[in-house]
This record gives structure tokens, C-alpha cells and sequence, in this order.
């Protein structure tokens, strides 16, 4: 009976593949905060200037409704299910009511900030964070727009998005032990279904958009799984069953870039987060990525990054 314990064994410690959009985001570590629940009564105001490089600020309408408006004009009417971020830190308001807002003052809990007013319209329950990401998500961040919004209500296909939200305030509300490190845990996931929701629900081009087209996902999950290998445009239109005309046609309409800048995309994130690590000279993680000679790899990170990987370990250390 030995061999079949150990096969078992085999089959309960193998890993299952992660799938394209978890590989992807598994290259841009990021941190998050719930920082702040506001109760608020109309009519009332919410502003936030520019955010500094790299935070994301984030607003989940847990309850009533709101009008977020924008520095050009621009306003979304926003009710309750709603998710807005922020990828690139931009000025906005929040609002609700006509008049002058209520002023808020803060109730200081143990786990997580209240804010409330003594507002007499209709109320909204607003949570309210950030995610920090740091140098090697600027390529991600670049696919994304200014605004990421993603509508939970009516859509059956974001239930998970919906339930974490609820899951969220449940915490929120709790006074329990571990509550703190349950919101930080639920607001990390919030990214990863901030962005499947907001691919099913726009047709943005970018990297993301590779995700949301069946037909290109073999040729971006076999980037993902192996991005040292010298892939060619043959090989990645068989991986999708297309011919390779077809295949370039089809990945710049989607990506609204080449095959190749992707792939480099890619290692780039991947050489930034083992640089980061501190464990591999730069020589090694050049070979990792696919790059034979440092000096190219060296010149082709600092195109993408700004700096030389010598720098770049430098200030990643200091972060």
C-alpha cells in the first residue's frame, strides 16, 4: 500500500495552474487600507485632492446613493453595489443632496475611523481606502483609465464582487477580535474582483482587455507561464489556433500593442519583482526573463522603468 499513499500524496500537494488574471496580478504586489466609514445624511460632500504616486483610492457605496464628479466636468450618478477607483490618484468628489454639506466630524472606533453629520436627507454608507502599489505596477496602471467603476446591482456575474462588499461592512461594524486583520485580508482581494468586473463590463483596449478575449488567451497565459521563452508570433498564433496574420490583427485591436511589446511588458514586471526580492544578482534575473546578455537586459529595464536594476533594487530596499 506504500505507492498508493505516495501517489495521493502526489495528487494532494500538486498545484492547480494559476489562471491568466491571477499570474498577472501575482507580478504587481500591491498593499491596502480601509481607512475610513462614512454615515452620512444629505446633504453632504466627500473631496479628495491628487493622491501621491502610486495610490489607488477606492469608494464601495454600501448603501444609498451619491454623484461622483470629476475635475473636467464630468459626473456618474452612483447607488448602492457601486465600486470606484482610482488606478492613477485623481482628484474627485463625492456628494450627495443640494446645499451647503453638513460638516462631518469623525468617531474614532478600534478597528476603523467613522465619519457621520448631522445631515436630515436621505443617508449613504460609503467605505472608503486605498491600495499602494509600488515602481513595477506602472505598466499595469497604464492599461487602466482614470476611473475604474464597476455597477454590482442586477448583475449576477459580480455576486462575489457584491458579497465581499457586504462582507466588508459586516466586518466594519463588528467590534471583534481579528476584525483588523479580516478588513485588510478582504481588502486585498478587492482589486483582483474590482478588475475581473470591470473587464466584463468594458471594452477598454490594454493588456487587461487580452484577458477578456477568449480567443487570445492561450497566447497571454503562455507569456504568463514562461516569459523567458523566446516566443515567436507562429508559436503564439498556433497556441490560439489562428494564423499568425490573423493572430497580430486580432492581439493589436484587442491590446492596442504587439505581441512582443507585451511579452517584454511582462518580463519587465517579473524581473522588478525579483529585483525587489534581493535574492538574484541582476545577471541571473536577466537569464529568468529571457534576456542572454545583462547589458540588454540592463538597457531594456531602464527603458521600461527609468532606472538600471542596480537603482531600482536600491530604492525598492528603501521602500
Amino acid at each position: 500500500m506504500p505507492g498508493r499513499r505516495y501517489n495521493l500524496l502526489i495528487r494532494l500537494t500538486r498545484q492547480h495552474p494559476l489562471d491568466p488574471l491571477s499570474r498577472l496580478l501575482s507580478l504587481y504586489p500591491l498593499r491596502t487600507a480601509l481607512n475610513v466609514r462614512c454615515h452620512f445624511a444629505a446633504p453632504w460632500r466627500i473631496e479628495l485632492p491628487d493622491a501621491e504616486a502610486g495610490c489607488a483610492p477606492y469608494h464601495l457605496l454600501v448603501a444609498g446613493s451619491a454623484s461622483l464628479e470629476l475635475p473636467d466636468g464630468s459626473r456618474a450618478p452612483l447607488q448602492a453595489g457601486d465600486a470606484v477607483l482610482f488606478p492613477h490618484g485623481g482628484s474627485h468628489r463625492l456628494r450627495a443632496g443640494d446645499g451647503e454639506p453638513s460638516p462631518a466630524r469623525k468617531i474614532h472606533g478600534s478597528h476603523l475611523a467613522v465619519e457621520t453629520n448631522d445631515g436630515t436627507g436621505p443617508a449613504s454608507d460609503i467605505l472608503c481606502g486605498e491600495l499602494r502599489f509600488g515602481p513595477e505596477s506602472v505598466p499595469l496602471l497604464r492599461t487602466l483609465p482614470d476611473v475604474v467603476l464597476v455597477r454590482t446591482a442586477g448583475e449576477p456575474a459580480l455576486a462575489s464582487l457584491r458579497a465581499l462588499i457586504a462582507l466588508l461592512q459586516q466586518e466594519a461594524d463588528q467590534e471583534r477580535a481579528g476584525t483588523a486583520a479580516v478588513l485588510a485580508q478582504l481588502s486585498s482581494a478587492l482589486f483582483a474582483l474590482l478588475l475581473r468586473g470591470w473587464l466584463e463590463q468594458s471594452g477598454t483596449p490594454g493588456l487587461l482587455a487580452v484577458l477578456a478575449e477568449p480567443r487570445l488567451q492561450a497566447a497571454l497565459h503562455a507569456m504568463l507561464a514562461e516569459p523567458e521563452r523566446p516566443w515567436t508570433l507562429d508559436q503564439l498564433a498556433a497556441l490560439c489556433h489562428m494564423s499568425r496574420a490573423t493572430f497580430v490583427r486580432a492581439f493589436r485591436q484587442t491590446a492596442g500593442t504587439p505581441p512582443a511589446e507585451v511579452l517584454t511588458q511582462l518580463r519587465m514586471a517579473q524581473a522588478a519583482r525579483l529585483l525587489a526580492q534581493g535574492r538574484l544578482a541582476a545577471g541571473q534575473i536577466g537569464e529568468q526573463v529571457g534576456y542572454q546578455s545583462e547589458a540588454a537586459f540592463n538597457r531594456v529595464f531602464k527603458r521600461h522603468h527609468g532606472v538600471g536594476p542596480g537603482e531600482y533594487r536600491r530604492t525598492a530596499r528603501q521602500a
